[in-house]
């Protein structure tokens, strides 16, 4: 029976109908206590120099007017690439590469400062549509062209974080079916270039987690 190639990252397993590949989402959480009660480890010592240093960074492209703001992109860095991580171990469902997932994360946050902007700074959000220095003719298009792109903002965010997970995942299911049918010296190639898919990809969910908080924070830093 010939079946969708992305049915593979689709929830399979459920309890009373509900999906429990989703609860892969919070699986994260069993880290935390570790890092709470029990004595400092170099885990948690490294986990908390990144966190200042991300704390740092949002900082930095937040206004004044977004003071304490930036703990809750680190905090959405957090949730991503725990996420990434988990789904890198075999048997664990993949959250952040499902649309339902990512657009979860990207359009409230998109509303949220549409509602906020428009409600707060009416004047300087309609500023914002027309870019300085823009000739009087095109004006009409530049409305036209900045409202299209505020507009895509969660769909891009969402996409980009969904099929950079996805299109890492399929390649190693595509390379790992054809394991089976190799000699044992193209066998020993594969393994190898899994290996390098893997390091790969684990880089990949750093970069794309970093990359949704890092445009997250400057959405948010337009609204002033």
């Amino acid at each position: 029976m010939m079946t969708n190639l992305f049915s593979i990252f689709e929830p399979s397993s459920s309890i009373f109908n509900f999906p429990f590949n989703w609860m892969s989402t919070i699986l994260g959480i069993l880290f935390i206590p570790y890092l709470y009660w029990a004595s400092p480890s170099r885990w948690s010592l490294f986990w908390s120099k990144i966190i200042q240093t991300l704390h740092k960074e949002f900082k930095a492209l937040l206004t004044s007017s977004h003071m304490g703001v930036s703990t809750l992109f680190v905090s959405l860095f957090s949730l991503i690439v725990f996420n990434n991580f988990l789904g890198l171990l075999p048997y664990v469902f993949t959250s952040s590469s499902h649309m339902v997932m990512t657009l979860s994360l990207s359009l409230p946050l998109w509303l949220s400062l549409m509602f906020f902007g428009w409600v707060n700074h009416t004047q300087h959000m309609f500023a914002h549509l027309v870019p300085q220095g823009t000739p009087p003719a095109l004006m009409p298009f530049m409305v036209l062209i900045e409202t299209v792109s505020n507009i895509i903002r969660p769909g891009t965010l969402a996409v980009r974080l969904a099929a950079n997970m996805i299109a890492g995942h399929l390649l190693l299911t595509l390379l790992g079916n054809t394991g089976p049918g190799l000699s044992l010296s193209i066998l020993s190639i594969l393994i190898f270039s899994q290996i390098l898919l893997l390091i790969l990809e684990a880089a990949v969910a750093i970069i794309q987690s970093y990359v949704f908080a890092v445009l997250s924070t400057l959405y948010t830093s337009e609204i002033n």
